[in-house]
């Protein structure tokens, strides 16, 4: 193993967290203790932070605040004020966010609706849970949000979520309308900052399998990532029986 970098001296301590309240207007409290005992983890978190939340990449800066408002709903990230101000700032509305707070909500009917068919069929015959999930959030969205930039909110919604079946869902759906993987990626890598990289994780997992099993058909450079052994992760093993629909 690597030797820690030596701490900081008090001088150079107050500077670092000085120099970095002034540059945000502010000093969360986590700055402070990683400042203090890991300055060079500080610098990596710091760099991260940068390179995940700030810099623009593949989604216009109202698209990104909108699956970022979503994912903090899903998340009950009440800290994430800010990105509502980015909302506002990027030209988000009202009625935009009040449709993806609905939206959000019913994120929890498609495993409602997949449970009402796999244990309820003979009562409710011709039920099409993906179907009406569909139609469920079309009717919530309305023309308030553009439908791309829906799909990939609730893909990192129901990232958010664990749901490994509405996940691959709205895979497959990205891809029927055609929705550039690289905003995928951007919509999904965001989950990592509320919940984790290993949500993250458990979502590319599933998006490989689908690509190994020929349920999405991937770009020439995604289908490079399809091609390569995924480790502990079998295809099927996370999208198990999911039909796509």
């Amino acid at each position: 193993m690597q030797p820690a970098p030596p701490l900081p001296d008090v001088d150079a301590l107050r500077k670092r967290l000085n120099d970095l309240r002034q540059s945000r207007g502010f000093l969360l409290a986590h700055h402070g203790a990683l400042a203090a005992a890991a300055p060079d983890l500080h610098d990596a978190y710091v760099a991260m932070y940068q390179a995940l939340t700030v810099r623009e990449r593949h989604l216009a800066p109202l698209e990104r605040e909108t699956v970022w408002l979503g994912i903090l709903i899903a998340a009950r990230e009440g800290i994430g004020t800010h990105h509502l101000e980015l909302f506002r700032a990027a030209g988000g509305t009202t009625g935009m966010a009040r449709a993806l707070t609905a939206m959000t909500g019913f994120a929890e009917g498609f495993a409602v609706l997949q449970f009402a068919q796999q244990h309820w069929s003979g009562f409710l015959p011709g039920l099409d849970p993906a179907g009406s999930y569909v139609r469920g959030l079309d009717a919530l969205r309305g023309d308030a949000v553009a439908p791309d930039v829906a799909e990939l909110a609730m893909l990192a919604v129901q990232t958010i979520r664990m749901d490994h079946a509405a996940i691959a869902h709205h895979l497959t759906r990205c891809y029927a309308l055609a929705i550039p993987e690289d905003r995928m990626v951007e919509a999904l890598a965001y989950v990592i900052w509320p919940r984790g990289v290993n949500t993250f994780l458990d979502a590319c997992a599933i998006w490989h399998d689908l690509m190994v099993a020929g349920v999405v058909r991937p770009s020439p450079r995604y289908q490079v990532w399809a091609d390569t052994p995924a480790g502990p992760f079998k295809a099927g093993s996370k999208v198990g029986g999911f039909t796509p629909g």
